[in-house]
């Protein structure tokens, strides 16, 4: 569980694939790797993952290929940067919103506008996503929690303060990139059908 905080911007190192068709993904990282365990759960770009080494400023994660397929993490690039978060302890303030790790849909950004100084990015995501999106809802998008300000029935929209800009990827994306969105599970659940 993770509350949608990002507390640094690691740097992809190496990307290789092992038998199994397991790909190893390591991250330079400096904050996060404090008291972070083998076995330990950090979110990268949102998606939960387990750390399966740590050595000195570098965390090994494993990634089979459906978590691949349905998360950006399988278009990553050596020296592209990713938002990390370790998971929550009891008793940790919940910053954001509670964020499972796993990843509902990859939305793609089909607008990026700045309106009164803030960035405003317009996201698509599948149809039978959007009922999921409610307005002044949360969503975590890489792993950053945000609030849904508008919706459209194609897209929703969301609005960036300038530290949240300067502290995750965001500032490094734009129209047709594709971003992890997981939404908020009290709106999965208002969402779903009763059975």
């Amino acid at each position: 569980m993770f509350s949608g905080i990002v507390e640094e911007l690691g740097q992809v190192k190496n990307i290789s694939r092992r038998s199994g068709n397991i790909t190893v993904i390591e991250i330079g990282a400096d904050k996060v790797l404090e008291d972070t365990l083998v076995g330990d759960s950090i979110a990268v770009n949102g998606a939960c993952l387990t750390v399966t080494a740590n050595k000195v400023g570098i965390l090994s994660f494993e990634a089979m290929p459906e978590t691949l397929k349905v998360t950006n993490l399988g278009r990553l690039k050596v020296l592209e940067k990713v938002n990390l978060e370790r998971s929550l302890k009891v008793g940790d303030r919940i910053s954001g919103h509670f964020v499972n790790g796993h990843i509902d849909c990859l939305g793609v950004i089909r607008n990026k506008k700045y309106m009164a100084g803030n960035l405003g990015l317009e996201i698509a995501v599948p149809l039978k996503f959007l009922p999921y999106a409610i307005s002044k809802g949360s969503v975590a998008l890489d792993g950053i929690s945000l609030t849904i300000a508008e919706k459209s029935p194609a897209t929703f929209s969301v609005y960036i303060i300038p530290h949240t800009l300067r502290n995750t990827t965001l500032s490094f994306k734009g129209p047709s990139d594709k971003l992890n969105v997981e939404f908020d599970i009290l709106a999965k659940q208002a969402a779903s059908p009763k059975i």
